[in-house]
């Protein structure tokens, strides 16, 4: 299911339209571009891929079809941030943590906010 996940730049581009607006045709995606804009057939393409990959499903109104997110972007999101701890981070949770908190991206005291709030979740 992760290599569901993997898009490239434009299928996340596309995606974050779909999330942003719920549902979709592809003549609005067009609009969403400053001239030049791509052709038709080009976001067509990517928004079928999108549905073949499992992230966009639609709807049939006569000969078009209004397609809408099957996966939501906080999924999205859990998948991407698995990969990239598999990937860089040897599947070290603790590492891409301890990582954060090395470069100054997260403070000390900012995890600790963190795990009480989880174990009070938890609970």
């Amino acid at each position: 299911m992760d290599d569901l996940f993997k898009l490239t730049a434009k299928e996340e581009e596309i995606m974050n339209f779909f999330w942003e607006r719920d549902s979709l045709f592809v003549k609005e995606i067009l609009g969403f571009y400053n001239n030049p804009k791509p052709h038709f057939n080009t976001i067509s393409t990517i928004v079928r891929g999108l549905e073949e990959k499992g992230l966009l499903t639609h709807r049939s109104y006569g000969n078009s079809y209004q397609y809408y997110a099957a996966v939501s972007r906080k999924d999205y999101g859990k998948s991407k941030l698995k990969s990239i701890i598999i990937k860089y981070y040897n599947s070290s949770v603790m590492s891409a943590v301890s990582g954060l908190v090395e470069n100054e991206e997260i403070s000390v005291d900012e995890l600790k906010k963190l795990i009480s709030d989880v174990g009070k979740g938890s609970k």
